[in-house]
């Protein structure tokens, strides 16, 4: 993702992967993961010679000014991040040294990592070898990734020398015609940027989800206490909707290393750590809610709308489709699921024994007892509720994303259950509201 964009900034760019499966894909312009205009991206910048792949790391890196160290660095059982792979990706690099070369840790590692990295090329690179180190954390938000490089709402970089600076200065010269801001600053503190950025908006997800269990209880609604908050300019509105709780590739796993890393330093960090455990209450509570709406007969069957984290991905790495999906099994329900892009993926995993995929919404929703959304993918905003009563066993809705108005699904004759919604006051200008717009819908269908 990074390389293709980089090389649309008018770079010479070679995409390096051990995989050599992988890299023969991606040279047949086959995209090993789903990120909306990527293909035609890189389809782009290959025809006109700017972007390449390969396996050989070695020949890739002759001639290089700059190497982007961008490899996995997945939790360890203590939630620390394994950053194994790039200090194995560091030695090599210094090994091939061949004048002076830029070295940019971009992937997301432990404050301290770029120094680290330093270090180990020190270790191994050939006597008197001129290189630097920097950290370039990248906020990329999956499924708007190409959106978010493009116009992103900064670009973080920790260097020691001006050198380097400017280097990579340099590289994101094209984002000075949207006038990005630059943080230029210390290696370790553009490190903590990144995880105090994701461990702010993962706190932000949890704090809503809190209010909306609130709102269930006194009889608010958490859309509209949320509309309210964010209105101030201090708060803002992004990331205050209420749902299942985070997961992907970045909140779980930032959230956990950054407690881990405080630990590392005898610190505390209680606000993270009860975010942590505010998002694992979430699912299990979407579980309870679920099973409160099929009652509590074993053999149901639930129809899960959405497996990916998030729409427009299809990543599936803690989702929380997966761990609501866990949690009905153990009690007993069936499961038929249902993801636009991101079912086979999913299919794959452990989770997924003995659910059923189907082909499309409303084959997954066939002879359910509870139909549930919890991605929130376009194509599940606009259902046809009145074919849904026709063919679901028990007409219920779970909306996990509070997409829906639950008067408009219970004039269809379904039952509707919600996140943080409260108990709806039906005065008669309501009802009469949704009869309206329901006839409108009708209508148009």
């Amino acid at each position: 993702m990074t390389g293709a964009c980089l090389a649309d900034f008018g770079n010479q760019v070679v995409c390096v992967d051990r995989d050599a499966e992988r890299i023969a894909r991606t040279q047949n312009l086959e995209i090993p993961f789903f990120e909306p205009g990527l293909p035609e991206l890189v389809r782009r910048n290959v025809g006109e010679g700017r972007l390449s792949f390969s396996s050989d790391i070695v020949a890739a890196l002759k001639g290089a000014k700059v190497a982007f160290i961008t490899v996995g660095t997945p939790p360890r059982r203590d939630g620390s991040a394994d950053t194994r792979a790039i200090f194995e990706v560091a030695k090599i690099v210094a090994k091939q040294l061949d004048g002076y070369q830029l070295v940019v840790q971009k992937s997301t590692a432990p404050v301290g990592t770029a120094r680290e990295v330093m270090r180990v090329m020190r270790t191994h690179a050939p006597r008197g070898a001129e290189f630097d180190v920097a950290s370039n954390p990248e906020f990329l938000r999956e499924g708007a990734a190409i959106e978010t490089f493009m116009r992103p709402d900064r670009v973080v970089i920790g260097a020691e020398t001006k050198r380097a600076a400017e280097i990579l200065k340099k590289i994101y010269d094209p984002l000075f015609l949207t006038e990005t801001p630059m943080v230029v600053t210390t290696l370790e503190t553009a490190e903590l940027i990144k995880y105090a950025a994701n461990c702010f908006l993962a706190t932000k997800i949890s704090f809503i989800n809190e209010i909306a269990n609130l709102c269930e209880g006194l009889g608010a609604d958490v859309r509209v206490v949320a509309k309210g908050v964010g209105m101030d300019r201090r708060i803002g509105s992004k990331f205050l909707h209420a749902g299942p709780g985070y997961g992907g590739s970045c909140f779980p796993k930032d959230t956990y290393a950054l407690v881990s890393m405080a630990k590392g330093t005898g610190e505390h960090a209680g606000i993270v750590a009860a975010v942590i455990a505010a998002n694992e209450r979430q699912a299990e509570r979407m579980v309870d809610k679920i099973q409160k709406a099929v009652g509590r007969r074993r053999g149901a069957r639930i129809a899960v709308l959405g497996l990916a984290f998030k729409p427009n991905t299809d990543d599936v790495r803690e989702a929380p489709a997966l761990r609501i999906i866990a949690g009905l099994k153990r009690r007993g329900l069936s499961i038929t699921a249902f993801d636009p892009v991101a079912a086979d993926a999913a299919s794959r995993l452990p989770e997924m024994k003995d659910v059923a995929i189907a082909a499309d919404l409303y084959d997954a929703a066939r002879g359910a007892d509870a139909l549930v959304i919890v991605t929130e993918w376009n194509e599940f905003r606009n259902l046809n509720l009145a074919h849904l009563k026709q063919v679901m066993r028990r007409p219920v809705l779970c909306d996990l994303r509070n997409i829906y108005d639950p008067d408009e699904v219970e004039a269809a004759g379904l039952s509707y259950v919600g996140v943080g919604r409260g108990r709806l006051v039906r005065t008669p200008e309501r009802r009469r509201r949704q009869r309206r717009r329901l006839e409108r819908r009708r209508k148009k269908t």
